[in-house]
């Protein structure tokens, strides 16, 4: 059953950014903010956590986890280490995702060229 929930909630927050893109003259930078904010404010009002429980991967997935993940660490960190806190924890969770991307695709482009 857990593999349909993630599947259903992974699905509705794609859907909702696709919907945005279609029926709106935004362009996908503007989605993809608007869906990282979304993320990063329901972790603020403790909404996200709980989804990431009911629905898995189809809720820590999407880019939506980003914000949360931003939100959720530097709120973690502010209750140990006060203000400075907030600004180390969003390095401390999402670190090892920005390196990795970096990494990836200095690799990538040593392998492949680019065309144009």
């Amino acid at each position: 059953m857990i593999f349909l929930w993630a599947f259903v909630v992974g699905g509705l927050i794609c859907l909702i950014g696709q919907l945005l893109m279609d029926l709106t003259k935004l362009t996908p930078a503007h989605v993809m903010t608007i869906l990282v904010v979304s993320g990063a404010v329901l972790d603020g009002l403790g909404l996200y956590e709980p989804l990431i429980k009911f629905a898995g991967a189809g809720a820590s997935v999407p880019i939506t986890s980003f914000g949360n993940s931003l939100v959720h660490g530097a709120m973690t960190e502010a209750k140990t280490h006060g203000f400075v806190g907030i600004i180390t924890g969003i390095f401390e969770v999402t670190s090892a995702g920005i390196s990795a991307a970096i990494i990836f695709s200095f690799l990538a482009s040593l392998v492949f060229r680019a065309r144009g």
